[in-house]
């Protein structure tokens, strides 16, 4: 299934794409929302098959409706840096021999296609589109002998926005460059994990004012899914509703010969992840 959440900031309700790729139903009728209580009750996602299956669910007027992000009140955005091969080389980074674990806050998580905005004093705000895992059970010391996919309950497209000057360049922690307002669009679907039989063969691009800039494969990841979920549960507990984002592959800017092409007020960013759809921006000045 492909669910979603429409309507404007602060008052989505909750929709399924059809089958068809574009009529939208509407969910409100069958649960309150897509967060991680729904995520994790079988017999609701259940429902809601059951409800599509049988072609009762209402259409919804899909044109100038807003797409807000696909989960409602994340706990916790866990994310995993230098994740891919050939972004580790184009940063020259070594290979890092366990996943490098970062946060976003929870609000820097915005709706697919809503406005990014430059952070005020910004000199290299980057581009980084991301498989992003959305936990649909708790998981906590996740044995060798389970599988930790057995904990997802779908993917989305997530863009890392990320300042670098702030993130390298200021000393402490990556947080100053990874937490600025609206740096983490996610969506515009949460695809269920049975629709995403193999999560290492996705293909993923990101396009800056129509130039392709990022064009990778989760094959290429240095830690696969299965394995990020695994060991993150090893660290803090994951709750339904979590999101991890797992890393991004090359042709960031920072990546880029000089002078790089870091973003400025006017760009549009679009991105997109096999079977997950696709997110565009426009970026302005905070």
């Amino acid at each position: 299934m492909k669910l979603l959440r429409v309507g404007t900031a602060g008052a989505e309700r909750p929709a399924l794409l059809d089958q068809d790729g574009t009529t939208l139903r509407d969910l409100s009728g069958l649960v309150a929302d897509i967060d991680g209580e729904l995520l994790a009750d079988a017999s609701a996602l259940a429902r809601i098959r059951a409800a599509a299956d049988a072609g009762g669910l209402p259409a919804l007027e899909a044109d100038g409706l807003r797409t807000g992000a696909p989960v409602a009140r994340i706990g916790k955005v866990v994310c995993i840096g230098l994740n891919y091969h050939d972004h580790a080389a184009e940063t020259g980074a070594d290979v890092p021999a366990e996943p490098v674990v970062f946060f976003k806050a929870a609000d820097t998580v915005v709706g697919p296609n809503d406005t990014v905005l430059v952070p005020r004093r910004s000199r290299k705000t980057d581009w980084e589109v991301e498989l992003a895992v959305i936990i649909g059970r708790t998981a906590r010391y996740i044995e060798d002998a389970e599988d930790p996919l057995s904990y997802v309950a779908g993917y989305a497209v997530a863009h890392d926005v990320s300042e670098r000057e702030f993130q390298i360049e200021r000393g402490g922690t990556w947080d100053k460059g990874k937490n600025c307002e609206t740096f983490n669009p996610l969506g515009p679907w949460l695809v269920t994990a049975d629709e995403v039989p193999d999560p290492q063969a996705l293909s993923l691009k990101l396009w800056v004012n129509g130039e392709l800039k990022q064009n990778g494969s989760s094959a290429d990841q240095i830690f696969p899914v299965a394995e990020v979920v695994r060991y993150v549960s090893q660290f803090m507990t994951l709750y339904p509703g979590d999101v991890i984002n797992t890393g991004t592959p090359a042709g960031v800017a920072l990546g880029q010969p000089e002078p790089k092409p870091f973003l400025r007020a006017g760009d549009v960013v679009e991105l997109e992840i096999d079977g997950l759809g696709r997110q565009r921006q426009e970026l302005k000045d905070a």
